[in-house]
């Protein structure tokens, strides 16, 4: 399949392999589905494993980016070179998705979205990754330990290297936010006509220090046997006029306010990286009257990236220019004339 590099509409029946095509496309820049997808359940009935192939074009030139799973693990390739972890689809193909289940980006837990931040954070501060893998395998030390009863002056020994780290994650995130607070107040509005409001929560108590937070709750990281405090446990509050969203707003504006989070992230990322990215649309007309479809489409239209859309009515997303059209039935693909 060939794309244009602004629109282009997938069409079909439920069940026709719409979303298929959608994680396929998402799988080349993440590595993984988006629906949650276990390996065992991509890979076709009496194969093996499954591969993926896409070209991307760049202004600096078009390069390849090659995907295989299998029980034997995750092979990638950008550029004709092989590579180790994710990272480097990420990095190839920055993309961002809304799909059915974008609401629980407002009603689901905290990690959604600490997620959410720290796939801003990894696009517009380049030495991110490495910060946070160094922090994760600190915390896992300092777990282990706990687990084990270790003797308190190991836990501290631990506490050295995971302050410091904990505190380049914390600043991170709240610069980038911060960044990023215009265009989520800009979107939340077009989006639902309201005032938003995102408050980061460190994930330990405000205006307290870490290391004093740490000793403090020493005795419960061993009756728990994990590390209770630190980025890992970071949130973001979402209000929405002045109520804390998860709790007061419908499924339908918990679809546009995470869908206005998921494009002001967009926005952000794209101005770091100084190219567009790509905008992944699964059936965004679910759950929203025709009023809330065309200010969600006109908003996605303003942010100048690819967009690649599935739908059920050919006619029911208005883009601003005509897009290219494809139609899916059982599994086969065909280009519109």
């Amino acid at each position: 399949m060939s794309f244009s590099p602004r629109f282009n509409l997938i069409s079909g029946v439920n069940a026709s392999g719409k979303t298929s095509l959608l994680e396929a496309l998402a799988y080349l820049g993440r590595g993984k589905s988006f629906r949650g997808a276990s390996t065992g359940n991509l890979i076709k009935h009496g194969e093996a494993e499954f591969l993926l192939y896409g070209e991307i074009d760049a202004d600096h030139g078009a390069f390849s980016v090659g995907v295989k799973n299998s029980i034997d693990g995750l092979e990638v390739r950008v550029g004709g070179e092989g590579t180790s972890g994710t990272s480097a689809l990420a990095e190839a193909l920055p993309l961002q998705i809304i799909d059915p289940e974008v609401h629980n980006l407002i009603s689901g837990g905290p990690e959604l979205r600490r997620r959410f931040l720290d796939w801003v954070v990894f696009h517009v501060e380049h030495n991110y990754l490495l910060v946070w893998r160094k922090y994760r395998r600190v915390l896992k030390q300092r777990n282990a330990a706990l687990r084990s009863r270790s003797a308190e002056s190991v836990i501290r020994s631990w506490n050295v290297e995971f302050l410091e780290l904990a505190g380049l994650i914390d600043q991170s995130r709240k610069r980038v936010l911060e960044l990023s607070m215009d265009s989520l107040h800009e979107y939340g509005y077009a989006l639902l006509e309201a005032p938003l409001s995102f408050e980061y929560q460190q994930g330990w108590a405000h205006g307290k220090d870490l290391a004093v937070a740490l000793e403090d709750n020493l005795e419960r990281d061993f009756h728990l046997g994990g590390t209770q405090l630190g980025p890992h446990r970071g949130d973001i509050k979402v209000g929405y006029s002045e109520h804390q969203a998860r709790k007061l707003v419908s499924r339908g504006q918990q679809k546009l306010l995470a869908s206005a989070m998921v494009l002001a992230a967009t926005e952000t990322a794209q101005a770091s990286l100084e190219r567009p990215l790509l905008l992944l649309l699964d059936d965004p007309a679910a759950e929203l009257d025709g009023d809330s479809v065309d200010r969600l489409i006109t908003s996605v239209a303003a942010l100048g990236c690819q967009v690649i859309a599935t739908t059920l009515d050919s006619t029911a997303l208005m883009f601003p220019e005509k897009p290219k059209m494809f139609h899916v039935e059982q599994g086969l693909v065909t280009t519109a004339s």
